[in-house]
Formats: C-alpha cells, sequence, structure tokens
C-alpha cells in the first residue's frame, strides 16, 4: 500500500497539467499570426509602444474569448439581453480561466451616479441608517437619492371563488430623492433669451438651439401644434401660448398628419439635453448648454439630493449626508467605532469596502463625489475594489495601466495589490509601459517593434532580466533616466492665483510662472487639477488638454475627429469641379450598399453579429462613380488608406499641395501618430494614442498658455523623450506650457516645479514646494523630491 502512494505522489496529476494559457495564430487589429504561452499564477506584464498590439492581445483576444464562453453558459433567453461578443480572430486559445476585467473606461456618466453608488458601500450605508437611525423613516429606499417617493389609490379586480370582486387598494412608496432637484444635487436656470429671438416668429427661425433648424421634426413639432400661430412674432404671444410655447405638459396630438407627444419648449430640453452629464454630449450641445443654463445647487437639499426626512434620520448626530460628504478614510474610522452587534455583519462588510478605499490610494474621495468627475486611473482603481477581498482564486485578472494617474509612491502599493492577487493563486496580466511595475514581472511579454502596420509582433518573451538583455526598444529605454536641466529658463511673466479654495485647497496663493516649462505635482488627490483646472479655464487664450475620452463610433477616424477631411474634401471637389458632400462615406458619396461603413452588420440576436465586407464597393465605403475622381493621382479611398506620414507627403508638394491639410497632418506627425492610417475607425485606437490625438487637435488652437493633464499617459519609454521634445519645441515658440504630471522624466526636465501636499484629501490642498527641479531633489523635503532624487541618482 505504502509503495503504491509513493508512486502515485511521483506521477504528477494530469489535471495538473494546464498550466498554461496558448495562444496560436491571433490577428486581431494589428496582430500578425502571433503565438506566445502565459504561465497561469503567474504575474505577466505586456509591454511595447502605445499601437503595437497589447490591448489586441489582452483584451480583445483573452479577456474577449473568455467573456465570450462565459456567456455561452447562460440560457439563450438571459443572452438575449446580454452584449454579444464575436469570437476574436484567433485560431487556438486554451487554458484559458474566467477574466475579470479592470480597465480605464471612464465609469457611468450618468448624474446620479456617485462612487457610494457604483459600489456597494451607498447601498450598505442605506441599510445601516434604516435599522439604527433615528427617527425611523423607511426601508433602505428611504434613504435613496435615485427612488421618489409616490404613493397612489384605486380600484382592483380580483379573481376570488369563482367571482370577480373590486376592492379598493393603496400603495405608497417612501423614497429619499429632493423632489426639486430629483436627486441630481443642482438645479438648472435656463436663460430664455438664449433659446429663442422673442423678435421673430417661428416660422422666421426664431429657435436658436441646436438640432431645431427650419424643417427639422423638433421644429415642425412647435410650428405646426396649432396651438399658436407661427408667423407670430414670440414677444407678441398671449399669456396661454407663451405657457404653452415654454411649459405645457406633455400632450398627445396630431401633427402634420401623425400622432406625436407635444410638450413646452423648456422640460422638452431639460429631458433631451440636460438629462446627461455634461461631459457626455457633443461638443456642440455642450457650447450651447454652458450658454444658455447655469447650473445652481440645489437650494432645498443644498446639494445631497436627498429629502429633508432622510437628512433627518441620524446615527449619533450623524446624517447619511454628511456620511458621504466625509472624506472615505474619516468614514471608515467612524464605522469602524459604531458597536451595535444587530448590524455587526454589515458594519464589518462596509469597513472592509472603505479600508480597501484607504489601501488601493482613494481614501481621500468621498462617496458622493460623481462618477463622471473621476479620471481614468481613479475609476480603473474604484472599480478593483469590489476584488480586492474576493475570495475567488484560479481567476485571470486583466488591468490596463493600473499606474494611470499615480505618483511614484503611490505605485509601489500598487504593486503591493497586483503581487496580493497573484500570490492568491490568481493569473495576474498588466498592459504597463512604468519601469516599476515591469520590475515586479515574473513573466514579460514585449510586442513591437512598431505601432500600427509595424508593430503586432512579438520581439520577447521571457523574464526582466532576460529582456534588458534583449535589445528590444523597451530593453534598450528600460533603465532610461532623464537628466536634470543644467540650466533652466527664465519667466516672461507670472500668472498669480490668489485664495484658491476649490475642492480640498485651503486658499492657496501661487504664481505659476509664464513662457516657461511648469509641472504640477503631488500624490494623488493632492489638489493638482483643482489648482490648475479651476483658477486656470480653458478659453481666452488657454488651451485645455484634459483627459476626458474622445467619443467617437466606427464611422469617426483621425481624419474625421481632427478637421483634417475638410480641405481634403475641398481639394478634391475643387480639382474635379464636383461637390466637397461626396467625399464623405458619411454623406452623399457614400456606398448604397453599405451606406458608408465599409461592412455589412448582419444581427443574429443573441448570437454574436456577424460583420461582413460590403461586395458592392468591397470595404472602400465610397459608391463607385465617387472613386473615379482623383487628386495627384489618387482617389479619396487611397487617400484614407495612407498612413499620416504618407499622406504629410502627399499634401506638402506636388499637384495634391493642400496647406491646411499638410499642417493637421504636420501637428499629428509632432505627437508620434506618424504610422496612424487616416481611416482607422477611432474605435481600434490605443488610450495613449486618442490623448495623442486630441493634443494634436489642440496644438492648432491660437492660445499662449498650454495646460495639458498627464500626457504621459499610455506613452512607452521611447516616447516620452519624444513627448520632452515637442513640449520644449512649444516653449521655444512663445508658449507657456503647464502641465500635470507624475513622471520623473517630466519633472526633471522642468523649469519649474509647484508640489502639492503633504497627502491626498484633507490631508493635502497645500503648495509644500516651489522652485526648480534641482532645487527639490537638493531639498529632499517631499515625497516628490525623495523620488525624483532616487530617478535621477542624486
Amino acid at each position: 500500500m505504502g509503495t503504491r502512494t509513493d508512486a502515485l505522489a511521483d506521477t504528477a496529476h494530469v489535471a495538473d497539467s494546464h498550466e498554461l494559457i496558448r495562444v496560436h495564430g491571433a490577428r486581431e487589429n494589428n496582430l500578425r499570426n502571433v503565438s506566445i504561452e502565459i504561465p497561469k499564477r503567474r504575474l505577466t506584464v505586456f509591454t511595447g509602444v502605445s499601437g503595437s498590439g497589447k490591448s489586441s492581445l489582452v483584451f480583445d483576444t483573452i479577456a474577449a474569448e473568455s467573456q465570450r464562453l462565459i456567456n455561452e453558459t447562460y440560457s439563450s433567453f438571459v443572452q438575449g439581453f446580454m452584449p454579444t461578443l464575436a469570437r476574436p480572430d484567433v485560431d487556438v486559445l486554451d487554458g484559458l480561466t474566467t477574466a475579470i476585467i479592470v480597465d480605464q473606461q471612464r465609469m457611468g456618466a450618468d448624474p446620479r451616479s456617485t462612487v457610494g453608488t457604483a459600489t456597494d458601500a451607498h447601498a450598505m450605508l442605506r441599510i445601516l441608517f434604516s435599522r439604527l437611525g433615528t427617527p425611523h423613516i423607511g426601508s433602505p429606499k428611504a434613504f435613496s437619492f435615485n427612488v421618489a417617493s409616490i404613493s397612489g389609490a384605486g380600484a382592483v379586480t380580483v379573481e376570488r371563488g369563482g367571482r370577480t370582486v373590486k376592492e379598493r387598494r393603496e400603495f405608497s412608496i417612501t423614497g429619499g430623492m429632493c423632489p426639486r432637484c430629483e436627486g441630481r444635487g443642482s438645479v438648472t436656470d435656463i436663460d430664455l433669451a438664449r433659446l429663442y429671438d422673442a423678435d421673430r416668429s417661428l416660422g422666421d427661425g426664431a429657435l436658436t438651439i441646436p438640432g431645431y433648424m427650419p424643417g427639422g421634426w423638433n421644429h415642425r413639432l412647435y410650428t405646426e401644434s396649432g396651438l399658436y400661430s407661427p408667423d407670430k412674432p414670440i414677444r407678441t404671444f398671449t399669456k396661454r401660448e407663451l405657457h404653452d410655447f415654454l411649459y405645457r405638459e406633455p400632450t398627445r396630438m396630431k401633427i402634420a398628419g401623425i400622432n406625436m407627444t407635444y410638450e413646452g419648449l423648456v422640460p422638452r430640453i431639460q429631458k433631451s439635453m440636460l438629462a446627461k452629464d455634461r461631459e457626455a454630449m457633443q461638443p456642440h450641445i455642450r457650447e450651447f448648454v454652458d450658454r444658455a443654463v447655469t447650473f445652481t445647487t440645489c437650494p432645498d437639499c443644498d446639494g445631497t439630493r436627498l429629502s429633508e426626512a432622510a437628512r433627518s434620520s441620524k446615527i449619533e448626530g450623524i446624517s447619511i449626508a454628511d456620511a458621504c460628504a466625509m472624506q472615505i478614510s474619516d468614514l471608515a474610522v467612524w464605522v469602524r467605532a459604531l458597536a451595535e452587534p444587530s448590524v455587526a455583519p454589515l458594519l464589518t462588510s462596509l469597513g472592509e469596502t472603505l479600508d480597501s478605499f484607504v489601501e488601493i490610494g482613494l481614501g481621500y474621495l468621498s462617496l458622493d463625489r460623481p462618477a463622471g468627475t473621476l479620471s481614468g486611473g481613479e475609476a480603473q482603481r474604484t472599480k478593483m475594489i469590489r476584488h480586492l477581498g474576493s475570495s475567488l482564486t484560479d481567476v485571470t485578472y486583466v488591468f490596463d495601466e493600473p499606474t494611470a494617474g499615480l505618483h511614484p509612491h503611490d505605485i509601489r502599493r500598487m504593486n503591493d495589490l497586483l503581487l496580493r492577487l497573484r500570490d492568491k493563486g490568481n493569473t495576474v496580466l498588466v498592459v504597463e509601459h512604468k519601469p516599476e511595475v515591469i520590475a515586479i514581472a515574473d513573466h514579460v511579454v514585449d510586442l513591437g517593434p512598431g505601432a500600427g502596420t509595424a508593430g503586432g509582433t512579438v520581439c520577447f518573451e521571457g523574464t526582466v532580466a532576460g529582456l534588458r538583455a534583449s535589445g528590444t526598444l523597451t530593453g534598450r529605454h528600460l533603465d532610461d533616466r532623464a537628466a536634470l536641466k543644467e540650466s533652466v529658463r527664465e519667466p516672461a511673466g507670472a500668472l498669480e492665483i490668489r485664495g484658491a479654495t476649490r475642492h480640498n485647497l485651503r486658499g492657496v496663493d501661487v504664481d505659476i510662472p509664464l513662457g516657461v516649462l511648469v509641472v504640477v505635482t503631488g500624490v494623488a488627490g493632492s489638489g493638482k487639477s483643482s489648482l490648475v483646472h479651476g483658477s486656470v479655464p480653458a478659453g481666452q487664450g488657454v488651451v485645455s488638454v484634459d483627459q476626458a475620452p474622445i467619443r467617437g463610433s466606427r464611422r469617426s477616424n483621425p481624419a474625421t475627429y481632427t478637421g483634417l477631411l475638410d480641405p481634403v474634401r475641398k481639394a478634391f471637389a475643387k480639382a474635379n469641379g464636383v461637390k466637397p458632400a461626396l467625399f464623405s462615406a458619411n454623406s452623399e458619396g457614400a456606398c448604397a450598399g453599405c451606406n458608408g461603413a465599409g461592412v455589412v452588420y448582419t444581427d443574429l440576436a443573441m448570437m454574436a453579429g456577424v460583420a461582413t465586407t460590403c461586395e458592392e464597393c468591397e470595404g472602400k465605403r465610397f459608391d463607385a462613380s465617387v472613386l473615379e475622381y482623383r487628386l495627384g493621382g489618387r482617389d479619396i479611398s487611397e487617400v484614407l488608406a495612407m498612413t499620416v506620414t504618407e499622406a504629410e507627403q502627399f499634401f506638402g508638394a506636388g499637384a495634391a499641395r493642400t496647406p491646411a491639410a499638410h499642417r493637421v497632418l504636420g501637428n499629428m506627425a509632432d505627437v508620434g501618430l506618424g504610422y496612424l492610417t487616416l481611416g482607422q475607425p477611432l474605435t481600434t485606437l490605443s488610450g495613449g494614442e486618442r490623448q495623442r490625438l486630441k493634443l494634436a487637435t489642440h496644438m492648432a488652437d491660437k492660445g499662449g498658455v498650454y495646460v495639458l493633464d498627464e500626457p504621459t499617459t499610455g506613452l512607452h519609454l521611447a516616447d516620452v523623450e519624444h513627448l520632452l521634445g515637442l513640449l520644449d519645441r512649444l516653449v521655444d515658440s512663445g508658449k507657456s506650457v503647464i502641465v500635470v504630471e507624475h513622471h520623473q522624466a517630466v519633472m526633471a526636465h522642468a523649469d519649474w516645479i509647484i508640489d502639492l501636499g503633504p497627502g491626498a484629501g484633507h490631508d493635502g490642498g497645500r503648495i509644500v514646494f516651489e522652485g526648480t527641479p534641482a532645487d527639490l531633489v537638493a531639498a529632499r523635503s517631499t515625497r516628490t523630491g525623495e523620488h525624483l532624487a532616487e530617478y535621477v541618482g542624486a
């Protein structure tokens, strides 16, 4: 018997042989038949320049297939309600485990979404107050600002004992929503003079709202309603007519022979435009809203979003509104001090969730912070909260640059969390550029060698030591350290900020030098963005490039987003004597077979939809007659298939010379996007590429001060050098550049550093250092100074 046990111990169980995730023949986006083997229960970091195919391999291939296979285990009825996922373009995917994706997608931009509602913290707080709050006002719904109080009564028909009996029933739901602002915390005041010209009639185009142009349905709804004359100036409307025009409740009526719902102009605008978060609006709508609408804190609830009853119920003198407004690190202390055996499991769970916020470096937030205002890095770490205490093992966690927006001091804490997830027996896959994270990897996969069509292959696979010795672009730059400047530029003036108190700033007085490269730094949550964006608002000579994501459909591409397509279409039209609209795949020149999409989508309900290349235009998106028109020997589809570098040469000289297009292409090349094709859908661009595309569009703006928010996000080590050259060129051309940044290479390259801190939240909000990088390193008086000194080897 003993011998047999020994024999079994020597023979590995077949279940233990699945130790690798095998990927063979991956061709998603720009991947070129990539084949790799990733060890399970290890930390694997994927490196490579922005656009080399990291996200295509990790997110669009491995994680996407894992999610698709899990979705297939549900019934077809349930799958009908889930997003349909197509199988990635790959030959073999073997050894997959359940994937949990923690990406940098901004959290829901709904105005009612907060940090508390996006996690389980607010739900647990509501239960706590419904059990312990005095006076008792109702169930957890009574503390929710998303639930309105409603009541009703009426007759119901009940079948009982073969007879039909009518009974009177009453019901009521006590919600916590503030009735004035409907749980938004702010009320809107619309300037009617911005909606219409009172001296003109509706038929004469009095409405000045985007989308309400004469001839459109939004316009006809009012001109053909019959409630007032469309030929009468609005100023001469009677009191009744003006009320019907502006404030009438929704009413079903026949307009232009069609049954429609008529509604007053003001409530219609509130529902269609103001129900969205400002950041989610299209630029022209946002511009109109900024001009016509003022948002003020709700006077009834004082911005807490809650009804008076919800605010009146308290635990030890603290209401739920007070608890949500507390800094999370303080709230965690308050929750732990509540000794109430009847809700002990709830207090334990809530305390652990709040402690996770603190541990992950988000203790400076409050639960009432709108989710749409979180940066990409903050949103990603908020999503991590629910996974930190999870008991799941043998799961694949997929992270997209988890150190985005983190100070070097906080990166160490993030590394500890990644290692902790791995040590629980999970596979951790991380897409990352920071050398501090690459250094802790068990396994490294380096993609490249270039970006776009020049990438998509595996340049190196192995250990960190092997990467250093490999001679790949990442390996060569892994130990790059920018040196401190020997001499700094002299400022040409100063931007004075006095008594800044936005968010956690404590009456900050600072002079920001102009005409030089200024870096504003400090730990996450120390008040950098509050100082810069709050005191140096965009407009009037200030060009602000923030981290708000580019919004665009699969029809949008670099040519449409940057405005490049306008001069190109005009050049084609002029050369051929036709209309410019013919050279737009979203307008008259679109292929009739696919409506200018290039592919035909077939919806298969709960199965993944199928996209097939359009047979009529062969994926070129344009009608055949349009492709007969040429400029410099090329048709419009061939121009859109060019890279930025090729197009820059094409439009720079010869028959196709177009100075306006050449200027835009030069800006795109300057930010390192020379490899992008002009017609590549925006949805396929990586995060770093999108931000640089945004920077390229703003470089053409007329402005003397440039404000950049973490421009190194998503940039490879080799590209950071390129960015520093671009910043230098901007300053040398007479611009003032203010950069909010954590990257030590940018700090070392600065002419002037403003360091905020010393901590985050209420522990920050003060200027802890002003001066040159050399002085900061010499003093080592702040956390930033210590890390910068370590970085430059001082």
